[in-house]
């Protein structure tokens, strides 16, 4: 079973849409997710336009990879560079610390990712 930031059993991210690189809704990761797909985010406006000006478009719908696109409020794993990349940038989303996986913090302080949490 993999664990969150907190050391406890990762919790569920979103069933709808249906996230995580594995799409079973959880944040969970393995050698062949190169992305780090960790970090269990709520999506802001904010952080998707900045996420599309970076060539990630997360809005549009992309049936052939059963892709919904994505609006303000879904919950969504995240990369973890990703997610640092919009902090950097000061458009980083909220998190759900109980469900981004402990290998975020080989990207992301902890400290950091609380500042943003949501409860």
């Amino acid at each position: 079973m993999a664990n969150n930031v907190f050391g406890e059993v990762l919790a569920v991210c979103s069933n709808e849409p249906k996230t995580g690189y594995y799409r079973n809704g959880c944040c969970e990761t393995g050698p062949d997710d190169l992305g780090t797909h960790t970090v269990c985010a709520v999506m802001t406006e904010e952080f998707l336009v900045f996420s599309y000006k970076r060539g990630n478009d997360l809005i549009t719908p992309r049936p052939e990879y059963a892709f919904p696109g994505l609006k303000p409020g879904d919950k969504w794993c995240l990369c973890a560079s990703r997610w640092m990349e919009a902090y950097k940038a000061g458009a980083a989303p909220f998190v759900i610390l109980e469900a981004t996986h402990e290998k975020t913090l080989d990207y992301i302080p902890l400290e950091e990712l609380v500042k943003f949490a949501l409860v």
